[in-house]
């Protein structure tokens, strides 16, 4: 509710002028847009009494928290929002199963290397335990899609991300893979590592001033699409991981947490032709029929240029 002076004819005077209310020029949609965002904060101000010293303190952090937006905006709970409004929608309109979606996050990069039918994503520099995992891209008819292409991209086993980490070499622990015939994808890499927001940056900042840590879990992210299906941005979480349950970008969905089996016998680490045990992992992508051709389409926004190679 907006403060009694807020309310104020002239006050509700400034707002429209602020948000070009009192001219013909503009998109609406925007000028509403504005004049809401305006007003809130200002009724916060307000309502919370906020001197001057404290708005312009407020307004630096801004400034300099300005290269973490991407890490900010999940970690205050934004992209997660986005994604419940999605399935409110997706229910109400009586879309249902499918594989959940959750957040994209910041890293992604596009142009991967396409494989088809199975890929290795690891460059062989990091000496972290083998992952290798697999399943079948299926459609809500339980039917396999082939030629569906899997996305996919990881942190190393230091949590960090190539393209985002100097020292990683240009597309590592990033591939896309296209589905064989029967639907099938594989992947060879390593058990990635969770992250911690930079220490000491605007993210750390924030999140410890209202009592919380900037940690997230080991995960793998995905995007999977084919014709004629919505695309689907999902990840799964590492079982196990001490976060698993408390990922400070609020991405955990149990739907999204496989089982990890770690292989021992000498007979199972002989037949991928390792030298040690490894962990594997199972899981299936469901995706649903596209009603509209956008749907098929990756979401539009700003992410990280391709990689020379």
């Amino acid at each position: 509710m907006a403060s009694t002076l807020v309310q104020s004819p002239d006050i509700q005077a400034y707002l429209d002028r602020i948000a070009g209310l009192d001219g013909s020029g503009g998109d609406s949609r925007t000028k509403a847009i504005l004049r809401r965002l305006v007003s809130d904060l200002f009724s916060t101000i307000d309502e919370f009494d906020i001197s001057a010293e404290e708005f312009w303190s407020a307004l630096h952090f801004l400034q300099q928290a300005a290269p973490e937006f991407g890490l900010i905006a999940p970690g205050l709970g934004f992209d997660h929002f986005l994604d419940i409004r999605m399935d409110l929608a997706d229910k109400a309109a009586g879309v249902e199963g499918g594989t959940p979606r959750t957040i994209e996050g910041p890293l992604y990069v596009p142009g991967a290397p396409l494989e088809k039918g199975r890929a290795r994503l690891d460059d062989g520099t990091d000496t972290g335990e083998v992952l290798l995992m697999r399943g079948v891209v299926r459609g809500a008819d339980g039917q396999p899609i082939a030629g569906a292409v899997v996305d996919v991209w990881h942190a190393n086993t230091k949590g960090a991300y190539s393209t985002f980490d100097p020292s990683q070499s240009p597309y590592n622990n990033r591939r896309r893979i296209e589905t064989a015939a029967d639907g099938s994808y594989a992947f060879r890499s390593v058990v990635p590592s969770g992250y911690a927001v930079p220490p000491n940056g605007s993210t750390e900042s924030l999140l410890k001033a209202v009592g919380r840590h900037g940690n997230r879990p080991a995960h793998i992210h995905f995007f999977v699409s084919a014709p004629g299906y919505r695309h689907l941005t999902t990840q799964i979480n590492i079982d196990g991981d001490p976060f698993l349950h408390d990922d400070f970008a609020f991405a955990t969905h149990d739907e999204l947490i496989p089982q990890v089996v770690r292989q021992e016998e000498p007979e199972a680490i002989r037949a991928e032709q390792l030298n040690g045990p490894f962990s594997q992992i199972d899981f299936d992508f469901t995706l649903l029929p596209a009603a509209l051709a956008d749907e098929e389409q990756l979401m539009a926004r700003t992410r990280a240029l391709a990689q020379a190679q």
